[in-house]
């Protein structure tokens, strides 16, 4: 009965000890994943110590180009606005030409008669 449980508390004990020996090779694992991750975190760190700067500067300049663009939005708008006045004005003109002229209604449409492609 002795040697029973000898035997059965060194089957106990075989097992502990392999089950030790995969936790420390898990907690060597553990270790170098650990050190792994605080390289990354360091090199990550030190790659991006500069980026609020370098966003805080772009931010600046999209601001400072929105200003100057300010300007010239303006001018394209008036100049939409004359050309358009322009285009209204050659209609009319087209319009009073032709409308009482018979000689001028044989002529092609105004349409094509202006009009450059």
């Amino acid at each position: 009965m002795v040697t029973i449980v000898v035997i059965f508390n060194l089957i106990i004990a075989l097992i502990l000890l392999y089950v030790a020996g995969r936790v420390w090779l898990l907690r060597q694992k553990l270790k170098r994943i650990n050190n792994t991750l605080i390289a990354l975190e360091r090199s990550t760190q030190a790659a991006l110590a500069g980026t609020p700067n370098a966003i805080y500067q772009g931010q600046m300049g999209i601001y400072q180009l929105k200003e100057r663009n300010e300007p010239l939005q303006l001018q394209i708008q008036r100049m939409k606005q004359v050309l358009s006045l322009l285009a209204i004005g050659q209609q009319v003109w087209q319009r009073f030409l032709f409308a009482g002229n018979p000689l001028n209604s044989r002529l092609a449409p105004p349409a094509k008669l202006f009009r450059k492609r």
